[in-house]
């Protein structure tokens, strides 16, 4: 169990876990002859992003345990990508947040739960 001071800390954590789970199941793939050349993470935390991305230990920093870096670890590796996801287009708000109706039926879209709606004032057809 960790208990984060911040939610930039809480998003570096809560990343690092989501590529322990890829990372686990790309090593379980190479049982089936699957092999994948690297993993790519999309974030919308931009701190979390940031401190993937820094090797520098800083003094807002330095109190997050070291097996927490893994994360940033393989991203110096190579071994993953993370890049940021822009805020429209952040398909877990359908199951985080309240959103309007437009919004909603834009990122199920992305889940492909349902077909094209064209709708004027949509986040799709705004694009």
């Amino acid at each position: 169990m960790t208990l984060a001071i911040s939610t930039t800390e809480a998003e570096y954590v809560s990343a690092g876990k989501a590529y322990q789970q890829a990372f686990w199941m790309k090593q379980a793939l190479i049982d089936y002859d699957i092999r994948l050349d690297g993993v790519s993470i999309i974030h919308d935390n931009k701190g979390a992003i940031d401190l993937s991305k820094n090797p520098v230990q800083h003094s807002r920093t330095k109190h997050i345990e070291s097996h927490h870096h893994f994360l940033r670890d393989n991203v110096q590796k190579g071994n993953i990508s993370i890049e940021k996801v822009a805020f429209e287009d952040n398909i877990a708000d359908i199951f985080t947040k309240p959103l309007k109706r437009e919004v909603i039926n834009y990122l199920r879209l992305g889940l492909g739960m349902m077909e094209l709606i064209m709708d004027s004032d949509s986040p799709s057809s705004q694009k």
